[in-house]
C-alpha cells in the first residue's frame, strides 16, 4: 500500500484509540520537557528565537542545548496532534466534536510556536511562562477527551455512573484543581527558578504568601476528592474501572503534597520542582479523566468482559 493510501484510507477505531494514546503521552513529556528547561535557567539558551543562537542549531552548551532538545520535543507534539487529528477524520462513526476536539489540541499545539517565541522575547517574563504552560495543560485536558472518546468507539460506551449532582461537583472538582495548578505556577513564578541565570524578572509576590494560598487551594480540591471516592466505592461493583482510576489519582496526590512538604523545607531543589510540576500535570489529567469517565465512562471500566460491545452505540449499563 503506497503512502498516499495509507494516510487518506480509512483508520480502525482501534488503531485510532492507540495514536491518541500516544499522543496524550506525547504531550506530557512536552510539558515535562518544559519544566525542565526552565528549572534548569535554560530558558535563554536559545536566543534570537527562532534560530538557536547564529545558527539553527545549539552550539556546544549545555543550555543551549537543553532549550533545542525542548523545542524538537515540542514538534514531536504537535506531529502527534496533527497525526490524531488527521486519524479522527478517517475514523468511520466517530462523533463530529470529537474530530473538532483533537482539532482544537492541535492548534493548541500550534499556538505555543508564536507564544513560546514571545516568552523568549519577552526574557521569560513570568507571566508569558505560565501562559506557555497552561496552555500546554488545556490541550492534556482535550487530548485525554479524545483518547476517552477513542476507548469507547473502540470498546462501547457505559452508563454514567453516580448520581447527576455527583458527576456536577466532579466538573467542580475539576475547576478545583485547575484553581490548584494555577495557585502553583503562580507560587513556581515567584520562586528562585526563574528560568534563566540572567536577571529575570519574578510576579513580586512573596513565596510564603503564594504558597499558603496553594496549599488551601490543594486541601479543597482533596476533600472533593475524597467526596468523590468515597461514593465511588459505594459503586464499585457497577464501576470498578472508575474506582482504580480514582485510587491512582488519590495516590499520585498524596506522593505530590509529599514532594511539595520535601521541596518547601529544603529550599525548592529544582529537581523536586520538576517532579512535582510533573506530578501536577499527570493529577491534571487523571483529574479530567476521571470527572468525564463518569458521564461517559469506556465500557470497560464500567461492565464484565462478556458485557463488552464491538462499536458505540446506546449507553449499556452494567447487569
Amino acid at each position: 500500500m503506497s503512502v498516499r493510501a495509507r494516510l487518506s484510507g480509512p483508520v480502525s477505531a482501534r488503531r485510532f484509540l492507540q495514536l491518541s494514546v500516544a499522543g496524550v503521552a506525547m504531550l506530557g513529556l512536552v510539558v515535562a520537557s518544559g519544566a525542565f528547561v526552565r528549572l534548569t535557567g535554560s530558558g535563554l539558551g536559545c536566543d534570537n528565537w527562532p534560530r538557536c543562537g547564529s545558527t539553527p542549531f545549539p552550539a556546544k552548551d549545555f543550555h543551549a542545548i537543553v532549550e533545542f532538545g525542548n523545542r524538537v520535543v515540542a514538534v514531536g507534539g504537535i506531529l502527534a496532534s496533527l497525526a490524531v487529528w488527521h486519524a479522527s477524520r478517517r475514523v468511520d462513526g466517530l462523533p463530529r466534536w470529537v474530530r473538532l476536539t483533537a482539532l482544537a489540541a492541535f492548534l493548541g499545539t500550534l499556538t505555543q510556536i508564536p507564544l513560546g517565541g514571545l516568552t523568549v522575547i519577552l526574557d521569560l517574563h513570568p507571566l508569558a511562562v505560565m501562559s506557555h504552560f497552561l496552555l500546554a495543560l488545556v490541550v492534556v485536558a482535550l487530548s485525554i477527551l479524545v483518547a476517552f472518546e477513542a476507548w469507547s468507539h473502540s470498546g462501547g460506551l457505559g452508563a454514567p455512573v453516580l448520581p447527576g449532582w455527583l458527576r456536577l461537583l466532579a466538573v467542580a472538582g475539576v475547576v478545583a484543581c485547575a484553581v490548584m495548578v494555577v495557585t502553583g505556577a503562580v507560587a513556581t513564578a515567584s520562586g528562585p527558578h526563574p528560568g534563566a541565570d540572567e536577571d529575570v524578572h519574578r510576579l513580586g509576590l512573596g513565596i510564603s504568601d503564594t504558597v499558603y494560598v496553594h496549599v488551601r487551594a490543594t486541601a479543597v480540591y482533596g476533600i472533593g476528592l475524597l467526596l468523590i471516592g468515597w461514593q465511588l466505592l459505594r459503586a464499585r461493583r457497577a464501576a470498578p474501572g472508575v474506582v482504580r482510576l480514582a485510587v491512582v489519582l488519590l495516590g499520585v496526590l498524596l506522593v505530590q503534597m509529599l514532594v511539595g512538604e520535601i521541596q518547601y523545607r529544603n529550599a525548592l531543589p529544582w529537581g523536586l520542582v520538576l517532579v512535582h510540576v510533573t506530578l501536577g500535570a499527570a493529577i491534571w489529567g487523571l483529574t479530567v479523566g476521571l470527572a468525564y469517565t463518569l458521564w461517559r465512562p469506556p465500557l470497560a471500566l464500567v461492565a464484565a468482559a462478556p458485557e463488552r460491545v464491538d462499536s458505540v452505540g446506546e449507553p449499556l449499563r452494567s447487569r
